[in-house]
């Protein structure tokens, strides 16, 4: 892995994360030194995060951390909604039921990660989980559209993290019953059920104001 990729995914695992909240500044002579590279490669890094949208970069100055706003996680529950309902409709039946035998393991893992306190191996599963819905479909190209939403799922449970536990048990609850109408093939009743399930795991007015505007910010600008 080269040094730009190392430096890229190293900032943006931080920033998907939470560890890089919305509204902090970032300086590249500081990131530089904790990822022990040199300039260069930070700022090819930051470069390509600022055209992904997840920072503003202020020449001479620094780079701030924007994340998603409450109208982007709206977006994202919808896209998702779209592409895991219809890959379950279309789903042939051998395919949908090896993958309800695989999702079902994952809920037991869930459950285990739950108890531990462990919400970055629950994320991790959970983001496997609802892969394996649009998976079920067979189809390429509506795998490869759910895929480039990934970031911004992680982004969105990571920053949910705390409602996540309070919900554990609901959540193992509404996952199993997503499971079961999968095997079921009761398409209809799945998209119903992952309708409700989506918009209460991460809703977005529950993830607090994530794109700040300039003027809406106070901050200490890096002196690097």
């Amino acid at each position: 892995m080269s040094a730009a990729e190392r430096a890229y995914r190293t900032i943006r695992d931080g920033i998907l994360e939470g560890t890089h909240a919305p509204g902090t500044m970032l300086g590249e002579a500081t990131l530089a030194a904790e990822l022990g590279v040199s300039r260069t490669p930070v700022r090819t890094a930051l470069a390509r995060l600022a055209d992904e949208g997840w920072i503003v970069v202020y020449p001479k100055r620094g780079v701030l951390v924007t994340g998603m706003s409450a109208e982007a996680v709206a977006e994202l529950a919808d896209a998702r909604f779209v592409l895991e309902s219809t890959a379950v409709e279309r789903a042939p039946e051998p395919l949908r039921l090896r993958l309800a035998e695989r999702l079902a393991a994952s809920v037991e893992a869930q459950r285990e990660a739950f108890a531990r306190g462990d919400v970055r191996a629950f994320i991790g599963l959970t983001l496997e989980f609802h892969h394996g819905f649009v998976e079920a479909g067979g189809n390429a190209v509506l795998l490869e559209l759910y895929e480039r939403l990934a970031d911004r799922h992680r982004f969105v449970l990571f920053a949910a993290g705390a409602r996540l536990l309070a919900r554990c048990e609901e959540i193992i609850a509404e996952h199993e019953a997503l499971v079961a109408l999968l095997r079921a093939g009761e398409t209809a009743g799945f998209a119903q059920a992952l309708r409700a399930h989506i918009a209460e795991v991460a809703p977005a007015d529950a993830l607090g104001p994530a794109r700040l505007a300039e003027r809406d910010v106070i901050v200490e600008w890096p002196h690097d």
